[in-house]
């Protein structure tokens, strides 16, 4: 359905006050529809509808809106209103949002709630940012393994409202440790009077409620799991992940690894990931870009230096300036490749720390050869441009670069790793700064020696 559609068809409801109108169709509506279409309405109107759809409907929209929306909308919400809305939010979804409320208020709503939810908040909330049970959920469906597949469908029928999924029933004992997995299909298909506990898969697949989040992403990727398991440090089960969480931690961690490799910095807030660029003020634009750019800046006066140093050489054959930005780019360009391939394969897993070795011996096999065919081609612009002798100081310049900016490219990725950095801060800028450094002293290097005769003669 179009949002200028549902948009109008709403805004008629509230101007004609037809509230049980208005309450049918948003409870028609996907609640992603009214989460998007929700921070339109004038100030007035949200705070009118949230009231007219009821606390479920409104939790299920406020969990869809984003950080900022959240935020502003629950600043005008009344503290008891806003506590009932929190307390029918998923158990994860509330905990983000009390996180960012001003301490003083969230102990007014702590003591509107009820002792389950006030306790659910304080622990999921403890957890520390980034890691998994930052972002699990406390609703998971459970059984104990003494009952029988038709206690246990009973069990699952009067519980499922209130649980974040039932495709996959975790079996714990009396310390609440996680013993084994059903699958609702399997419960569904076995015979009524089967035991739970002789039906259920053991060593389910777990995390820790400390592993990082984007360990636990890589591992329900793996397992091609919709949901996991989140065990504490007293080996109980705390909580699940679910696709849908590891989907959103995906897309920031991208994201971020994404500016990350474009240079731009992430420790300022609001973060860029999550914000509308249209949104985005001039400071925080120019605060995320400028202090990688200041850097760069700075390092390429080295580049600067070394053009400087080799003066004579490119006053005895100025055709030589003719070529430079060809070259330099070339190895930039091929270690930017390079590392983009690596910071990729470190991020899913299919490289790690020890590979390290094989890949430089594999990526010296393929610069080397991307270099000779690059230098093939360029040396016959060199030899119409300048001659054989500049031909031949390209050709070589070519295939040293290729070589000097891919080995940089792979290998800053792994250094940043081996130094528990992220090695998404490889940057294409900084590959292409360090590649364009190397690149001047390697082309000119070459061309003092194989142009030395030419050198003397000239000076």
């Amino acid at each position: 359905m179009q949002k200028p559609y549902i948009f109008q068809t709403l805004q008629k409801f509230l101007t004609e006050n037809r509230e049980r109108e208005t309450r049918e169709y948003c409870h028609s509506l996907h609640p992603e529809d009214l989460a998007a279409l929700l921070p339109d309405l004038p100030t007035e109107e949200q705070l009118r509808l949230l009231g007219i759809i009821g606390h479920d409907a409104a939790a299920d929209a406020l969990s869809r809106c984003t950080s900022d929306d959240q935020d502003r909308i629950a600043a005008m919400l009344q503290d008891s209103e806003l506590a009932a809305i929190i307390t029918a939010m998923p158990s994860d979804d509330r905990v983000d949002l009390f996180k960012r409320l001003a301490a003083e208020r969230g102990e007014k709503l702590l003591g509107l709630m009820a002792q389950t939810e006030r306790e659910d908040i304080r622990k999921l909330g403890s957890y520390k940012e980034g890691t998994a049970g930052s972002i699990m959920s406390s609703e998971y469906a459970n059984l104990t393994p003494e009952l029988t597949v038709q206690q246990a469908l009973e069990k699952l029928r009067l519980e499922a409202p209130d649980k974040e999924t039932i495709y996959y029933v975790y079996v714990i004992d009396r310390e609440r440790r996680l013993l084994g997995f059903i699958s609702l299909r399997k419960l569904i298909t076995s015979r009524a009077n089967a035991q739970v506990n002789d039906i259920m898969l053991t060593n389910p697949v777990f995390a820790r409620a400390d592993d990082d989040q984007e360990e636990v992403a890589a591992k329900l990727n793996r397992y091609d799991l919709l949901a996991m398991p989140v065990i504490n440090g007293n080996e109980a089960l705390a909580g699940i992940v679910t696709f849908d969480d590891i989907q959103d931690v995906m897309i920031e961690e991208t994201t971020e690894d994404f500016h990350r490799m474009g240079g731009l910095a992430h420790k300022a807030s609001p973060d860029l990931a999550n914000i509308n660029m249209l949104d985005a003020g001039w400071w925080l634009l120019v605060s995320k870009r400028l202090p990688w750019l200041l850097v760069l800046v700075f390092m390429n006066i080295f580049s600067g230096a070394g053009i400087a140093y080799f003066e004579d050489t490119i006053q005895a054959a100025v055709a030589l300036v003719f070529f430079l930005p060809l070259l330099i780019d070339s190895g930039g360009n091929a270690g930017s490749q390079a590392a983009t391939l690596m910071v990729r394969a470190l991020a899913t897993g299919k490289a790690q720390l020890k590979d390290w070795f094989a890949l430089l011996r594999k990526e010296i096999c393929i610069s080397a050869s991307l270099g000779l065919c690059m230098g093939l081609a360029v040396s016959c612009i060199g030899i119409f441009r300048a001659g054989p002798e500049i031909a031949v100081v390209v050709a070589l310049t070519m295939v040293c670069t290729v070589l000097f900016g891919s080995l940089v490219g792979m290998s800053l990725p792994f250094v940043l790793s081996k130094l528990k950095m992220d090695p998404a801060t490889a940057s294409a800028p900084l590959i292409t700064s360090i590649a364009d450094i190397g690149g001047v002293l390697i082309y000119f290097s070459i061309a003092t020696w194989v142009l030395r005769d030419m050198i003397a003669a000239a000076g």
